[in-house]
């Protein structure tokens, strides 16, 4: 019976069949292989979105803003401004490491956490400083500047620099060309960071 069945498959087959029947049998050959080749085909990667060469600032919380407008009057500058308010903020900060009161100032927590933490900041604000002048927001470098003085004058304080021993190594170099001045560093200052690029 088995065998029946095969002979007329292979009848069926080898009998001449109506052109209608072998259009109809090549189209669902046509699909059936379409079909085939789009479950086996593997979807094309979808392209990643280049990021940007500078991360984008994530905006100030409302409260934060609320608070700094309470405290901050709009940007201008004084016409009293001067470098002696860099002197002050020294005395301050050396006030405040004196006073070890690491509950009402920042500055004391900060010193408390130890030199390499008051480093870190340092170099935190001067990326953030770095970042606003490369996008050429004007206010924001300013701003952030005033960030960066403030983590550089307690580094200072924190390693025991007095402002006046900053100021007398600018006026050593006035009039010296920098590659003349870098050349005339200690050996030993190269030797101990290692490298030959220091700034």
């Amino acid at each position: 019976m088995v065998k029946d069945a095969k002979k007329k498959a292979v009848k069926a087959k080898a009998a001449p069949q109506p052109v209608a029947k072998k259009v109809a049998a090549k189209k669902v050959a046509a699909k059936k292989a379409v079909a085939k080749k789009a479950g086996s085909a593997k979807p094309p990667k979808a392209a990643l979105p280049l990021p940007p060469a500078i991360p984008a600032v994530a905006k100030p919380r409302k409260a934060a803003l609320k608070a700094e407008a309470r405290h901050l009057e709009p940007l201008s500058v004084p016409a009293t401004g001067d470098i002696e308010v860099l002197r002050r903020l020294w005395e301050t900060v050396e006030a405040r490491r004196l006073s070890g009161d690491t509950t009402i100032s920042h500055s004391a927590r900060l010193m408390a956490r130890g030199t390499a933490k008051v480093a870190q900041k340092l170099g935190e604000e001067a990326v953030e400083c770095v970042i606003e002048a490369t996008q050429g927001n004007r206010e924001a470098t300013i701003l952030e500047s005033a960030d960066l003085l403030y983590h550089l004058i307690v580094v200072w304080v924190d390693a025991g620099i007095r402002p006046e021993e900053v100021w007398s190594e600018l006026v050593r170099r006035e009039g010296i060309s920098g590659i003349v001045e870098k050349a005339s560093r200690p050996k030993g200052i190269v030797r101990a960071a290692e490298t030959t690029k220091l700034p």
